[in-house]
């Protein structure tokens, strides 16, 4: 397994700059790359990357000279939006992600499941969570039968056909947030489509990676390294779910943290451990999101332990049996 980052925590900076900035962390040996959305495109230019073959070698021999490697590119947004421009506009990312993935060679594009309305005539994403009152689960079987299924099966096909494999970040406020609702959906489309495991969206719901990596097997084709805090007595007062602003970190139920923050070195070695387990053997790729932390000091952090926690040679033959 290998040591990589995404890289939108340093969007301030250009490419090149990128590159001088990572010889601070030797240890990285890949990145994952935003192509738009969310995570900004600061650091390639995909219209004239995919208007170019010379600009994709040129772009590629560069990352490998730096003695790096592409991950994923990831284009996280909400292309089942319930107003029409931006769904449009977020698939349109999606497709042109999948192609330049494509033409870099690079086998994943991490993304959301998006979040439609609650029927035809919202304007707003409808995030579903209870079954009662019953117009909860009509619009819930809505959602899913009338437009997550239909456009997965569409898009998932879209980039197989390019030698693309999906990555779906489980995330709250989108159909797919935890194991059950990524297989359901995997089930349905099919096997190119898969989950960008991050397990701090799923520590504050109250799950386990060992057991989320054992669930999900060979559906899991990426991993985040980002660690969650909770706050304790908070969740004793009024739960998980938690609308306040990031910015009130005292009053919140939990926070990301960097790696290590959250949860110890022993969580972070049984989910490497799962991960071999599991068959996973590609990357781990740091998202620093730690309003605490410095980006040096928490991705310096970060480095430390992951570097004591993964299993980065192979097994050994089980000689003792």
């Amino acid at each position: 397994m290998r040591l990589g980052l995404f890289t939108p925590v340093f969007n301030r900076l250009t490419f090149l700059q990128l590159l001088e900035e990572l010889k601070r962390y030797p240890e990285i040996k890949m990145i994952e790359l935003g192509t738009g959305g969310w995570p900004g495109s600061n650091h390639l230019d995909v219209d004239a990357l995919l208007g170019s073959n010379d600009l994709v070698k040129e772009y590629r021999q560069r990352l490998t000279d730096e003695g790096l490697a592409i991950s994923a590119l990831s284009c996280h947004g909400n292309p089942l939006h319930p107003v029409n421009e931006i769904a449009q506009r977020d698939d349109e990312l999606f497709r042109r992600t999948v192609r330049l993935a494509e033409l870099l060679e690079v086998t994943v594009v991490v993304t959301f499941s998006g979040c439609p309305g609650g029927s035809s005539h919202d304007g707003t994403p409808n995030w579903i969570t209870a079954a009662w009152p019953p117009e909860y689960a009509e619009a819930l079987a809505w959602q899913w039968d009338t437009k997550l299924i239909p456009y997965w099966t569409e898009a998932t096909a879209f980039a197989a056909e390019r030698n693309v494999r999906v990555a779906l970040e489980a995330h709250p406020g989108f159909n797919v947030y935890n194991p059950e609702t990524l297989l359901r959906l995997r089930a349905a489309v099919g096997t190119s489509l898969g989950i960008n495991l991050d397990p701090s969206h799923l520590w504050w719901q109250g799950m386990e990676m060992p057991q989320v990596i054992a669930e999900l097997g060979d559906a899991i084709f990426h991993v985040h390294a980002k660690d969650v805090s909770l706050n304790k007595p908070q969740i004793a007062r009024n739960g998980v779910l938690d609308t306040k602003s990031y910015m009130q970190m005292k009053e919140r139920a939990w926070l990301f943290r960097s790696v290590g923050w959250g949860h110890g070195e022993l969580d972070w070695k049984a989910m490497a451990s799962a991960l071999r387990l599991a068959g996973y053997d590609f990357v781990m790729s740091i998202e620093h999101e730690d309003a605490l932390a410095s980006i040096h000091e928490g991705l310096s952090s970060a480095i430390a332990l992951l570097s004591r926690a993964m299993l980065t040679e192979p097994p050994v033959e089980a000689w003792w049996t």
